[in-house]
């Protein structure tokens, strides 16, 4: 698949190893009933389970050469499971946050689309159409967001899987929507809204420069859970927590006339998905 990679402003191809398996779970009535069982919470937790232990470390080296992740990036550690080295953390320097409040930084690393929110709360994923209501289970919050954007950040299973606050500020409001666990690969956009369907945490965020923004991190395949961490009070940058195993999505809703998306931000947004890392500029307050 195609990218528009943000940092060195080309469009690159990124191998897909995932595709083939896929189109299998989502276009054959075999796989469909394997897919059955497979988004049910309850197989994620039991090989989330099995990723906490030690029988896991085999599949270490194998995914970090399947998936060519730059191991010099991370800090030194002992992994004790798979899941350990999963959520790795990464050098500070690796992923600089810009110094300017007024900047609108990436929150995690991802492939990123921008899509505007209309004057009856909807917007469309890829054939696909969404209300803000149904995923946020909020028709008042909703409402804050019309006229406004949706930032939909993709993380795949080789991207760095934490993620930080783009902004200062405090948490108004946290709670957790149950669901299916659906692959947030584009795939299965046509068959699920797999965004108000899957299990996923939703915080509302009152920040010192963009408003309030309401941040959606959805669980997917095999994804155990969202963690995120026991806070009220934020600094940007400060990490908000990560995914366990698997593909993962966050969604961020922007009020109307708070922030001005980069030109070729917003331009290769209607084309294909941009590549991004957390902490990269996508665009500054609007005055």
């Amino acid at each position: 698949m195609q990218v528009y990679d943000y940092s060195s402003k080309t469009i690159v191809e990124i191998p897909s190893n995932q595709q083939k398996s896929l189109s299998f779970l989502y276009h054959t009535a075999v796989g469909r009933l394997l897919l059955k069982a497979m988004t049910r919470p309850w197989l994620s937790k039991i090989y989330g389970f099995y990723n906490h232990t030690w029988l896991s470390k085999w599949k270490i080296a194998s995914f970090i050469r399947n998936h060519q992740i730059p191991m010099e990036d991370y800090k030194k550690e002992k992994y004790g499971s798979f899941n350990d080295f999963f959520i790795r953390t990464i050098r500070p320097e690796k992923r600089p946050i810009s110094s300017s409040s007024r900047d609108f930084i990436a929150c995690c690393d991802g492939k990123a689309t921008l899509y505007p929110v209309t004057d009856d709360l909807l917007f469309s994923v890829k054939g696909s159409t969404y209300s803000v209501a149904s995923i946020l289970q909020n028709e008042a919050l909703a409402r804050r967001y019309e006229g406004g954007f949706c930032l939909v950040l993709r993380l795949s299973v080789d991207d760095y899987h934490r993620y930080c606050f783009f902004d200062s500020g405090t948490i108004k409001k946290s709670y957790a929507i149950p669901g299916r666990l659906h692959t947030v690969n584009p795939i299965a956009y046509s068959k699920f809204s797999v965004f108000s369907e899957n299990s996923r945490v939703v915080s509302v965020l009152k920040t010192e420069h963009f408003g309030i923004v309401t941040q959606v991190e959805v669980g997917a395949l095999m994804v155990g859970k969202v963690v995120n961490h026991p806070v009220q009070k934020f600094q940007r940058g400060q990490e908000k927590g990560y995914f366990e195993f698997g593909g993962s999505t966050i969604v961020l809703f922007i009020e109307k006339d708070q922030v001005s998306f980069s030109s070729s931000f917003f331009t290769y947004s209607n084309q294909m998905e941009i590549r991004v890392q957390m902490g990269m500029v996508l665009g500054q307050k609007r005055r």
